[in-house]
């Protein structure tokens, strides 16, 4: 397998630091030349699957617009500029919920969209989770109302299977918690 070459690079819409649009012009590994290939860039982000010393996922209940609806999710955020993915973790699980945790595991970073690109998505979990303060503070400035509230990772599962998480980021993140967890015992 060879990668692409890009021969030119084009934007169409730019709205920095939320998202570009563009069209690259690409020569493919046979020769090939593909004129105006579409790619699509969005901000990076962390997300985070916290369990507490009980087993529970600290979850969010709030309003996406992206899918139009109030849907089950995992703390995240963007990255701020010059901050890592594990400190926006942190921050985002402080900020949205008020919960810290002890422990942290990478469990890794994907590209949201193979062919496109879009963003790149930092998941993490974060064990022995304790609610250590209100959810909000200082700097928090999320524009969604958000319910925080706890349940055993079993239970998590049958949230998905009922069609209350609406993103694959939060449905990936707690599989690979899942496997992570599984894989330690």
């Amino acid at each position: 397998m060879r990668p692409w070459k890009t021969l030119a690079r084009r934007v169409l819409l730019s709205r920095l630091p939320w998202m570009e649009v563009g069209v690259e012009q690409i020569e493919l590994p046979d020769g090939r030349v593909i004129d105006e290939f579409l790619w699509v860039k969005t901000r990076e982000f962390a997300i985070v699957a916290a369990i507490t010393a009980d087993g529970e996922v600290v979850l969010e209940r709030s309003y996406k617009h992206g899918p139009r609806r109030v849907a089950v999710a995992l703390p995240a955020g963007y990255l701020e500029q010059g901050e890592s993915p594990m400190d926006t973790a942190r921050r985002e699980l402080l900020e949205e919920t008020g919960y810290e945790a002890e422990e942290w595991k990478s469990l890794g970073s994907f590209t949201v969209d193979g062919n496109y690109g879009v963003s790149v998505a930092h998941a993490f979990l974060a064990t022995n989770a304790r609610r250590t303060r209100d959810p909000g503070g200082a700097g928090h400035d999320d524009l969604e109302e958000i319910e925080v509230f706890t349940l055993p990772l079993s239970e998590v599962i049958g949230l998905i299977e009922r069609g209350e998480v609406a993103q694959l980021s939060t449905a990936a993140a707690l599989a690979l918690a899942a496997a992570a967890l599984s894989n330690a015992r």
